[in-house]
């Protein structure tokens, strides 16, 4: 079910309740933003192979009226959704086989998109040892759960969390003084720019509270208040309450892409910290709405314009889940 009405607050300046480190350059393609063509409009989820490189320094495009830099608009992620999250353009972790589906070779794993995970440079995540053991739990229970753990959260419908959001379905970013304001399919979360503390640490979000500021191009987010509940992806791995997360959005001078650059220290869970580098670029009303990456529809308005609305999830829909939570007969 979709709700094509939401309508954006036109004011965030009131009491809101929240619903809610460079590129390493190993890895990475040693490209500008202009060498990279466009990504055709429409089609599947893996569009790009590469990162590009977006360099933090000064922002020369439009400004908002309160003096951030105007990067409203909708957005997603270039490389694939959240199969998972070390190889992401490969497939879920032990996947059998179905009947009837005949599935495509992957090739090489060079030929695919590299990890999320930029650093280590090996791009594996330095998870403890315990850690590791319940995500190689998670990749077999995912399909064939025995245990409510074993259930994708997503399919419980419940948020995203960071960083999958980034990563499940494309999103709008919306501005308002002092706030920018993140619309994703599976929630809200709003960035404070107003230099408020940091909740009470006993509240515990799956967006967990972000309090940001801007450097020239790059929005710069601190991020604590974890619930431990999100999973980075349908491979399985995960953070704790204890996470504490780094966030730079590097947005090249055209506006029109971003690199999420994200530095995750979590004492609980892994041996040292480590970053994680997602690609995104923007989507407009020159592209053809696609049910994934520009999952809009026509506004009702005299000018046409595209509507990102908000999925209204139900438990159970659809292929939500994989058959990880499927109907009772």
């Amino acid at each position: 079910m979709k709700n094509r009405n939401r309508q954006h607050y036109t004011s965030l300046t009131g009491g809101i309740v929240l619903a809610v480190s460079l590129l390493p350059a190993i890895g990475f393609a040693a490209d500008d933003t202009k060498a990279k063509p466009t990504p055709p409009a429409g089609g599947g989820i893996a569009q790009e192979k590469t990162v590009p490189v977006i360099v933090s320094g000064k922002w020369t495009g439009k400004r908002l009226p309160d003096g951030q830099p105007d990067i409203s608009g909708d957005w997603s992620n270039t490389i694939a959704n959240h199969n998972n999250f070390t190889d992401p353009q490969g497939r879920i972790p032990g996947e059998p086989d179905r009947p009837g589906v005949k599935r495509k070779e992957l090739g090489p794993r060079a030929e695919r998109a590299p990890s999320r995970v930029s650093d280590p440079v090996d791009g594996q995540l330095p998870l403890q040892d315990w850690a590791l053991a319940k995500v190689k739990e998670f990749q077999i229970g995912f399909h064939n759960p025995v245990k409510q753990e074993h259930v994708e959260p997503l399919a419980r419908c419940a948020p995203a969390g960071i960083p999958k959001s980034f990563y499940w379905h494309g999103y709008e970013i919306a501005q308002y003084p002092h706030y920018v304001v993140f619309f994703f399919n599976s929630g809200t979360r709003i960035i404070h720019l107003d230099g408020k503390p940091h909740l009470p640490s006993s509240i515990k979000l799956w967006n967990g509270d972000s309090r940001g500021h801007w450097e020239g191009n790059t929005l710069v987010v601190d991020v604590t208040n974890q619930n431990g509940k999100a999973l980075l992806g349908r491979s399985g791995e995960f953070l704790s309450e204890n996470a504490r997360i780094e966030e730079r959005y590097i947005f090249s001078p055209d506006g029109q892409r971003y690199n999420y650059v994200a530095t995750i220290t979590d004492k609980d869970v892994y041996t040292r910290p480590f970053t994680v580098t997602i690609p995104a670029r923007k989507w407009t009303a020159n592209d053809k709405p696609n049910g994934w990456h520009f999952e809009v529809e026509k506004a009702n308005s005299p000018q046409g314009n595209y509507e990102h609305y908000e999925r209204i999830c139900t438990e159970n829909n659809g292929g939500f889940g994989l058959g990880a939570a499927s109907p009772t007969k």
